[in-house]
């Protein structure tokens, strides 16, 4: 399905993103589930096991590995509270010590660890971030509810972070004014709007705040 140019599950010109984290988000999840115009049902439920790898030195590149593929989309800017991001790099594993040195830590803003390996398959890049004193993996699991409310694409989640669950809800366009009206018609004016970089880290520690909503 095709709404103003985006692409459910596909990618696109960048877009704009209003999204937050916490543990209840009943209501918003009910009207975004009315609202939503049908929507084809490849995106009415998925689930996917992910690999974020988080940089206490970086807040700016967000690095996850799926299914084999590693993927880094870097922060383009904010505008009207809402945040717009780019993907930077798309890669397969194995990942050779090329591409770690020239793109990969440069994106964690780190360091390079020492490589002495042409190629790194998976195991040996987590065991990579693992010996880095400022990298940790973290186990994230997801089970995503896909909508579509005023040509915006939506998604109420159950995510699993290291063990630890948080419900996140968000709508994204490339035209603000359509992911404002989202938020208001579903009842999430003045809520925190942070990605799944800063989520991730409040969760295992790496930033001292709560998430938005800890309502049991």
């Amino acid at each position: 399905m095709s709404i103003s140019g985006l692409a459910i599950g596909e990618t696109s010109r960048p877009r704009f993103e209003f999204r937050t984290f916490g543990q209840n988000f009943d209501t918003a999840a009910r009207r975004m589930a009315r609202l939503s115009v049908p929507v084809p049902e490849k995106v009415w439920e998925r689930r996917s096991k992910e690999i974020y790898i988080m940089s206490r030195a970086n807040d700016v590149n967000n690095t996850k590995i799926r299914d084999g593929r590693m993927d880094i989309k870097t922060f383009v800017r904010e505008l009207e509270g809402l945040e717009q991001w780019n993907p930077l790099m798309k890669t397969e594993l194995p990942i050779s010590r090329t591409v770690l040195e020239t793109d990969v830590f440069p994106a964690f803003q780190v360091n390079a660890s020492l490589l002495d390996k042409e190629s790194y398959n998976m195991e040996q890049f987590l065991e990579l971030i693992a010996d880095h004193p400022d990298l940790q993996a973290v186990d994230v699991r997801k089970q995503r509810f896909g909508y579509v409310v005023n040509d915006t694409l939506c998604e109420v989640a159950n995510v699993l972070i290291n063990g630890a669950k948080v419900v996140t809800v968000n709508s994204e366009s490339t035209e603000i004014g359509d992911i404002r009206k989202t938020i208001a018609d579903i009842g999430l004016q003045g809520v925190e709007n942070i990605n799944y970089l800063q989520a991730i880290k409040r969760v295992i520690g790496m930033i001292d705040r709560p998430l938005a909503n800890l309502v049991l």
